[in-house]
């Protein structure tokens, strides 16, 4: 929703790794969450423009704590809890060279000079990427937290080259994202209640209908809500019927009515997984599995949601006017 606002300015990860001298985390923790991401795109590789690798870059870690991503920061911004969109909104001033007054500039937890020294940074830089996550996104500010993260970069590019990029979560939830865009025109929160695409986060999104309650059947594939999600969502999924179609034992199959065993996907199944960055990646399989793929199983449940009426429960019966 956040690039529906302004747009996005983005590349490859391989961009990243052969051009990028300055590297920004936000709100991530990719030392654990995506534990190649440095070794393999960012920090370590040399790169075309970046022959000296590690020597030849600069990164720096935005959040509210010390994590174990830290240790690999050359500058650590420890912002306090809830004030990103604060922080965002002065770099963007401090870029256009617009006066931020100290005190309000120290409510976020850093102090003007230290937000200066950033943006100056950030300035001149021959090749910045900005990586945010869900210590960004799903923060107090939410969605406009990351519209700022991604105007700030956009503004940044009238002085150098600079890109922005969502580290996603485990699993291909970049292809369902990307997949809906082409489909409905809407990365996620889309209802189909109607027979069209209606697109209103907050209100459709996955989280917020769970722990509102407003759905009562949940079907779950390639993914673990019931080890991410709030109590309150995972609570919702233990109450009503919930199926998971997933190769293997998860927090959610566990409290599921329905777990459909399928084959895995890149091992046994074929299919695409997209990159973080949106590049396709075809995989295929390498040894046989019993089970079936996730798109037979779908297409099997498909074929008997046709079977039955439209939107007609099995007890209803008509009643002939008088």
């Amino acid at each position: 929703m956040a690039a529906q606002l302004g747009g996005k300015v983005t590349c490859t990860l391989g961009e990243v790794k052969n051009r990028a001298d300055f590297i920004i985390y936000w709100g991530g923790n990719p030392a654990d969450c995506h534990p190649l991401h440095f070794s393999r795109y960012t920090l370590i590789p040399k790169g075309k423009h970046v022959p000296e690798g590690r020597k030849g870059r600069t990164m720096v870690l935005v959040d509210v704590r010390e994590t174990p991503s830290a240790k690999h920061a050359d500058i650590l911004l420890q912002i306090k809890p809830g004030k990103d969109f604060e922080v965002i909104t002065t770099l963007r001033a401090l870029v256009k060279n617009q006066p931020v007054d100290a005190a309000r500039a120290a409510e976020t937890g850093l102090t003007l000079e230290q937000l200066q020294d950033f943006a100056d940074r950030m300035k001149n830089a021959r090749f910045g990427v900005l990586f945010f996550g869900m210590g960004l996104s799903m923060t107090r500010g939410k969605h406009m937290n990351s519209a700022a993260a991604l105007a700030l970069v956009a503004e940044l590019n009238a002085y150098t080259k600079f890109v922005s990029m969502p580290m996603r979560g485990h699993g291909n939830v970049t292809g369902a994202d990307v997949v809906m865009r082409w489909t409905t025109g809407f990365p996620f929160g889309v209802s189909m209640s109607r027979g069209y695409p209606r697109f209103n986060p907050g209100e459709f999104s996955t989280i917020d209908l769970l722990v509102r309650g407003d759905n009562d059947a949940t079907l779950v594939l390639g993914a673990d809500p019931g080890a991410t999600m709030p109590q309150p969502a995972i609570d919702h999924l233990a109450r009503t019927p919930t199926i998971v179609l997933d190769p293997k034992v998860t927090h959610t199959s566990r409290l599921a009515r329905v777990h459909i065993t399928t084959a895995t996907t890149g091992i046994s199944a074929p299919g695409t997984v997209y990159r973080m960055d949106e590049i396709p990646l075809p995989l295929k399989p390498i040894l046989e599995s019993p089970y079936p793929t996730d798109e037979e199983v779908m297409h099997r449940i498909l074929e008997k949601v046709k079977e039955k009426p439209a939107w007609t429960p099995a007890a209803y019966k008509e009643v002939p006017c008088a």
